[in-house]
């Protein structure tokens, strides 16, 4: 596998860990990544609480190229990540200018309240990950980028940030799919993985109502190598007495 950029996504809210919300965010950033090639290789989920949130984000920012955290940047009373952000940089936190002026213009005179000023509020050093959708902008401290938790929102900052994150090489892959358990073919798994040692390759049971099955996934960074793994499979599925075929992944 390429040494590709690494990433972390930090989701923050205590309705993600209540079930009340579900996240959504974390899929979309993966995919998004993928493009990119920037290999997503952590996720956490924290409650809203600051000392919490600056830990995990102090942990991440030392492991990975890039964190991405979502939720807790607006305008009520338990929207702390900016100031938890604040904190584990060890900065001030103060209205930034240009927020300021961004959403001052959104609002009809007399609208924009102490409570909206709030989400103006960026650590300093911070640039801005502007929001085509609501105004209100994230920002980027250092390799840590923070964003919205309402998804449409989130999704506009991150096409934002894209120009300035580094570019790997994207990930390869191929699915395929067979009746047969994975206890089956584990062993000719193992030896292939071996064999195959520049890819990266999973096995992943699934349970339907017609059946059960293995979904066997090859995952690298060389077309070629990604293919030839996939080939190796295919026969051992074979050789086992079972049928495949490939599935988009």
């Amino acid at each position: 596998m390429s040494e590709n950029p690494t990433a972390a996504v930090l989701v923050i809210g205590d309705e993600i860990l209540s079930g009340r919300t579900q996240d959504t965010n974390t899929n979309y950033i993966a995919k998004f990544l993928a493009a990119l090639g920037i290999d997503l290789k952590e996720a956490r989920t924290v409650s809203d609480v600051e000392s919490e949130i600056a830990a995990a984000v102090n942990a991440l920012r030392a492991r990975y190229t890039y964190v991405f955290t979502t939720g807790g940047i607006g305008p009520t009373h338990d929207d702390i990540t900016a100031d938890a952000i604040a904190a584990a940089f060890g900065v001030d936190i103060d209205y930034h200018p240009e927020a300021l002026e961004l959403l001052g213009a959104r609002y009809k005179p007399g609208e924009f309240n102490e409570m909206r000023k709030r989400m103006a509020r960026v650590p300093l050093g911070g640039t801005l990950v502007k929001n085509s959708v609501s105004t209100a902008p994230g920002f980027q401290i250092e390799n840590v980028f923070v964003m919205a938790g309402v998804p449409m929102i989130m999704r506009a900052m991150l096409e934002e940030l894209a120009p300035r994150l580094s570019r790997g090489v994207q990930v390869q892959s191929v699915t395929i799919s067979t009746r047969l358990p994975e206890g089956r073919i584990a062993a000719a798994l193992a030896q292939i993985q071996k064999d195959h040692q520049s890819v990266a390759i999973g096995s992943y049971p699934f349970y339907r109502e017609d059946g059960f099955g293995t979904q066997l996934v090859v995952r690298g960074s060389n077309s070629a190598a990604v293919e030839a793994a996939a080939q190796a499979i295919e026969a051992a599925v074979l050789a086992e007495g079972g049928t495949s075929s490939r599935v988009d992944s």
